[in-house]
Parts: C-alpha cells; sequence; structure tokens
C-alpha cells in the first residue's frame, strides 16, 4: 500500500485497525481562536503520545465555532509542535483555490516535515453560497469540475504523469512525496476515489445514512492505481467519559451546536445542558438524528461495544474521531479513553 502509512498504528489495537483524530479546533462559548489554536496544538501533542495514526484539520468558513479556516497554516502549526504523528487535511475544500496553490503549500509543508503531510481533498465549499461565492472570486467554481481540478493538482505534484506537459511548475510541490485522499459525504468522490485507486475517507459523522453504502461503493469498483487494493476511513463523533451518564452530558454540546445549524443561527460551541430534550422540537430532534444518528457518547465498555459494531458495519480501514466537546479537559479525557480501549 503506497503512502497511506498505518503500520506504525499503535492507537485502537483492540479494534484491529489504526484510530486518528478530526479536529477543527473548536470555538467554545467564551473562548477566543488563539486558545481554540493553542488547544489544538495540545490535543495534537497529547494524541501523538497516545500513539494516533494521523491528526487531520478540516476546512470550513463563517462559522463562529471553527478556528481552522486557514488549514494549511493550522497544519503546519501542529506538524511544528509534534514530531511522529501524520498530520493533513480533512480537507482541503479543493474548488475554493487553486491547484497550483494548494500543490505549493502541501509542497512546502512536505519539505518542511517529510513524510508526515497527508492532502485530504473535498469538493463541497465548506460553507455557505455567499462566503464560497467570497472565496471563489472571478474563478466561481461550484465544484462541478473537481475531477479536472484533481488532475491538474496531481500534475503539479508529478509532472511525469500528466497527459501534456506542464506549462507552470509547483516549487515548491513538484516531486513532492504527498498522500492524496478523497473525501466525501455521498456517493461522488468515492467512485472518483475507486476509479482511481486512491485512498477515500467518509465524513461519517455528519452523514450516517450515506456511510455503508458509499464505502461499499468504493471497494466494490476500486481499480488498482496509486493503492493496489481499497483503503478507506470513516469519521464518526465520539464522546467519552468515565460513565454512560458524563458522556450523554458532554455530548449535549455537539447536539446544541448542530441544533443552531439546522435554525441558522450558528455559534460557539456551547456548554453542556443537563436536559436537552427542553431545548428543540420533536422535528428538530429528527433531524438532529438524521446528521448524528452514529454518533457514539458513553463510558469505555458502551463506546468499546458502540465502535466495534460501527467497524463491523462500514468495514472501515481506520477510523478517525471527531469530537465537538466544550471543555478542553474533557476533551483530551475523551481521546484518552479511546486510545486505551
Amino acid at each position: 500500500m503506497n503512502n497511506v502509512n498505518k503500520d506504525d498504528a499503535k492507537a485502537g489495537p483492540s479494534f484491529g485497525i489504526p484510530l486518528s483524530v478530526l479536529d477543527v479546533s473548536p470555538i467554545v462559548q467564551g473562548g477566543t481562536v488563539a486558545e481554540s489554536l493553542r488547544n489544538t496544538l495540545d490535543l495534537a501533542q497529547h494524541a501523538e503520545r497516545w500513539s494516533y495514526n494521523r491528526y487531520w484539520l478540516a476546512e470550513h468558513h463563517n462559522s463562529p465555532s471553527i478556528a481552522s479556516s486557514a488549514t494549511s497554516v493550522v497544519i503546519g502549526h501542529v506538524a511544528a509542535g509534534t514530531s511522529t504523528i501524520r498530520v493533513g487535511s480533512g480537507g482541503i475544500m479543493l474548488p475554493n483555490h487553486a491547484p497550483l496553490v494548494i500543490a505549493e503549500q502541501f509542497g512546502t509543508l512536505e519539505a518542511l516535515f517529510p513524510g508526515r503531510i497527508d492532502l485530504g481533498l473535498g469538493r463541497a465549499p465548506g460553507t455557505d453560497q455567499l462566503t464560497a461565492t467570497a472565496l471563489r472570486g472571478v474563478r466561481g467554481s461550484n465544484g462541478g469540475n473537481f475531477p479536472e481540478q484533481l488532475e491538474q493538482l496531481r500534475a503539479y505534484l508529478d509532472p511525469s504523469g500528466a497527459e501534456v506537459a506542464m506549462p507552470v511548475r509547483a516549487i515548491p510541490g513538484e516531486g513532492a512525496n504527498l498522500p492524496i485522499w478523497l473525501l466525501g459525504s455521498s456517493d461522488f468522490s468515492a467512485m472518483l476515489a475507486a476509479q482511481l485507486g486512491l485512498p477515500f475517507a467518509f465524513a461519517g459523522h455528519f452523514s450516517p445514512t450515506y456511510t455503508v453504502p458509499a464505502m461499499n461503493l468504493y471497494r466494490n469498483n476500486f481499480q488498482p492505481g496509486v493503492l493496489d487494493k481499497p483503503y478507506g476511513m470513516v469519521a464518526v463523533n465520539v464522546v467519552a467519559a468515565d460513565t454512560d451518564e458524563e458522556a450523554t452530558y458532554l455530548a449535549t454540546s455537539m447536539q446544541q451546536l448542530f441544533l443552531g445549524f439546522i435554525r441558522n443561527r450558528p455559534g460557539p460551541l456551547p456548554p453542556p445542558v443537563r436536559d436537552i430534550e427542553q431545548l428543540w422540537t420533536a422535528q428538530e430532534k429528527y433531524m438532529l438524528q438524521q446528521q448524528l444518528g452514529s454518533s457514539i457518547a458513553g463510558g469505555p465498555e458502551t463506546v468499546k461495544a458502540k465502535l466495534e459494531q460501527f467497524i463491523e458495519a462500514t468495514g472501515a480501514d481506520e477510523i478517525m474521531i471527531a469530537a465537538h466537546i466544550y471543555d478542553h479537559a474533557a476533551r483530551l479525557r475523551s481521546y484518552e479513553i479511546i486510545a486505551g480501549l
């Protein structure tokens, strides 16, 4: 397997597959962006000690709860403060950028931190349409040309594989040893990753309904390319605590956050509440279930059992853990518990 790099992974040994971390540098109520970025590095350093396989940052924009908008910069921040864990994007939203820019940015990161950088790519805007327009300017990409953008990016990184000679060179970038992953929340990127023989990561943490179908589509249509065989990773929300009751309480921060998205009133990550039932309507609860239905919250035994079921259902080769937890110490404890299962 080329560049997936799971050989040295140790977190999650009882599950038989690697565990990794997905982060958005959450901004909490009463907190600051600076605190969020410090907490991200602190979590990454702990995750490295707990032998998580990789640490990915996600690109989102115009969100008061997310500090990882300048994703390449935050990746450099995390990679500089760690030494062994793989660091990457989960993902870079390629339609927001010229492929040459991403080739140069990630070529620079790979030169600074050789053998440790992953480039995960998505085709969604990672934001609302108005913000997407502001990001993309006159280029006006809507994601429909994602396969062409991907082909161009890959050609910048490896001109020898380009169908035509590249008139512009990506320096840094050209010749960089950068594993490219395709990310998705539906079937489009699953099929594209399969056709190109690339590793695939599915956003199960907010698109649970399509997780198993997309993973099956990827595996069933895989053609050897960069990889000889399929390698699929699935993201899932997990909140672990010392008891089921405490985990259920901590998970209400995530539920309130998504409730704000549903109501089109986004805000910073709120503190947990004891009675979430008082905050939503029956319809809103149903809508949340559609987005967060695969989420896991519980004490060690509950989390272990549910993660085992999730891995069996998805057939994932690797699991990426997302955790929207208000208190940083509780967030650290959650990842520590998971790593020790």
